[in-house]
């Protein structure tokens, strides 16, 4: 099954997100199938980039997306 949801990337106290899909038995940091977009945080106000067309590859595919990868799509419209 494939998931749609962040990757840390970053430094310590300052984290870095990427979104993502893999494979929902793999690890946070795990190996990825495609990278989707990023969340930066740290910003103000906090940035958010995500490719809608793959997303939506993705959820055609029926991948299944987590709580907050929602709320960040949500956010950006």
């Amino acid at each position: 099954m494939v998931a749609i949801r962040l990757r840390r990337g970053g430094a310590k106290k300052k984290p870095f997100y990427r979104i993502v899909a893999l494979d929902s038995r793999k690890k946070r940091d795990g190996a990825v199938l495609e990278v989707l977009g990023y969340y930066d945080p740290k910003t103000d106000p906090a940035t958010i980039k995500i490719d809608m067309d793959k997303y939506n590859s993705w959820i055609e595919k029926g991948a299944k997306v987590s709580e907050t990868v929602k709320n960040l799509i949500k956010k950006v419209g």
